[in-house]
């Protein structure tokens, strides 16, 4: 008997002092990616001098509000990371199943995190950020003392009566979509029904989002590492373009000089400023590409995009390979499971290669979402500016970073890019058991990013040929009915 309870004593500690390993581990983690977004969020936001005595207010609203929003970037990352982490882990457990010093690396704590990353995203996209916004919008109840807390209440306020607003639709929506009577008598199970629908609602927007932005940022990401890599010189003279450069900068800089020590020429001298710093940026890229080595500019630029290339088709051929598997495999539907069995078996028919690639390819994914993002017409203005961002835009860049973050194990796992299962809550989304859902965003994937593709090679081959062979420079026709007009 004494024996007995021994045993469950020591079982008892050995639970304990997991869940206290997997605290710490978590810790440890969440507070580096928070540490990172503190550096970039300082780095893009804008400088506000807090000099004056009442001002101490509204410094102290900013840094409340930098810290939620460093807080909702942190974990925008760490959902980022989250797949990638749990892939890795598998492979690792696999490789090495009973090495003494990755005994730490479990499924528990696999779990363990993607419900931390689920419950924080919730409570950032529904209530962190929100108070946030009010929070630096309001000034206090009319009548009220002036301060932190006067703004503290009427922004709860304001929230309370937000959630009230958004839980009402999602108690309708769900009363239409389920046409059940009890849905619609009765709020009881809130956490565990209206909730998870709401977000499932936000994920599937998630979804969408990626859906129209990674096709658009595929395509771009040729675009974006051509401004970043030196060009190879084909059929171009660029010692002679840079001396023409040099004599233009030179003639407009003396252009704006007369014009400061004479009072007899009437120039427009912000037009020559601008110009002259167009000539120089300009000046600055030719000399970089003069600058660069033969190494960097011959064999980089095309590896680059030979890499690119390659990235890019195989995410495409994977997501067409898959919707032959959801004609003919059920089993290819994505599905959401509750326990982490990890170092059983490789996620990947290639082992821990096809695995990292995986890992490359679901990174590649997101970072062509985010240009695809910032790149569109309807996003332009989000894009943050170094040391020249406010703070409401701050704001609406963490959000959108959390959508689109919080939706990636979602849409990886939808377009069939790794086999690994949804865990804990990501995979209680309604939509995802929707066999027509599913295959049409697969087909629709497929679609928007061969037009993309098609679109942007087609326009980058011809505007290099023109720009090559010098034809840009051809002075336009004229036409006809412009030539017989007579002159006023």
């Amino acid at each position: 008997m004494a024996s007995a309870e021994q045993d469950a004593l020591a079982l008892r500690e050995q639970l304990f002092h997991e869940r206290v390993r997997e605290c710490i581990i978590c810790t440890l983690l969440f507070t580096s990616l928070y540490i990172l977004c503190h550096f970039i969020i300082t780095h893009f936001k804008k400088h506000t001098d807090f000099a004056a005595e009442h001002d101490n207010e509204d410094a102290a609203v900013n840094r409340i509000a930098l810290g939620l929003c460093t807080f909702t970037l942190a974990v925008a990352l760490g959902a980022v990371l989250l797949l990638p982490f749990s892939i890795i882990s598998n492979e690792v457990l696999l490789s090495f199943p009973r090495n003494y010093y990755i005994q730490w690396l479990n499924g528990s704590l696999v779990h363990g995190l993607w419900n931390l990353v689920f419950l924080f995203s919730n409570l950032s996209l529904v209530f962190l950020m929100p108070f946030v916004y009010f929070f630096t919008e309001s000034e206090g109840f009319a009548g009220s003392k002036k301060g932190i807390m006067a703004r503290v209440y009427e922004t709860s306020v304001v929230l309370l009566l937000l959630l009230l607003l958004v839980l009402g639709m999602v108690w309708v929506a769900s009363a239409i979509m389920c046409n059940d009577s009890a849905s619609r008598q009765s709020l009881y199970d809130l956490w565990e029904y209206y909730l998870p629908y709401l977000y499932s609602c936000i994920s599937l927007f998630g979804v969408l989002l990626l859906l129209l932005c990674t096709p658009f940022g595929l395509s771009t990401m040729f675009t974006v590492m051509g401004q970043l890599l030196v060009k190879p010189w084909l059929l171009e003279d660029l010692d002679e373009q840079l001396s023409c450069t040099r004599l233009e900068e030179a003639a407009v800089s003396r252009r704006i000089c007369s014009d400061k020590a004479s009072c007899w020429l009437n120039l427009d001298v912000e037009l020559l400023q601008e110009q002259l710093f167009a000539i120089r940026t300009k000046r600055r890229k030719l000399e970089l590409r003069h600058q660069a080595s033969p190494w960097q500019r011959n064999l980089g630029y095309p590896l680059a995009m030979l890499g690119l290339l390659a990235l890019t088709g195989t995410s495409v051929l994977i997501v067409c390979f898959h919707v032959l598997e959801l004609l003919l495999d059920d089993a290819a539907m994505p599905r959401g499971i509750q326990d982490a069995s990890l170092g059983q078996v490789s996620f990947s028919i290639f082992g821990s290669f096809g695995a990292a690639f995986q890992v490359v390819l679901i990174l590649y994914l997101m970072v062509s979402s985010i240009v695809g993002f910032y790149s569109s017409p309807l996003f332009t203005r989000l894009l943050p500016v170094r040391q020249d961002t406010p703070l409401t835009k701050i704001i609406g860049n963490c959000v959108s970073l959390l959508v689109l973050s919080s939706a990636l194990p979602v849409f990886s796992r939808t377009l069939g890019i790794t086999r690994f299962d949804l865990l804990g809550d990501f995979g209680r989304f309604n939509w995802l058991g929707n066999f027509y859902i599913v295959f049409l965003y697969n087909m629709g994937f497929v679609a928007l990013t061969t037009l993309c593709l098609i679109k942007r090679v087609s326009w980058a081959v011809q505007a290099e040929l023109i720009r090559t062979f010098g034809l840009h420079k051809l002075p336009l026709p004229v036409p006809c009915s412009r030539c017989l007009t007579k002159p006023c």
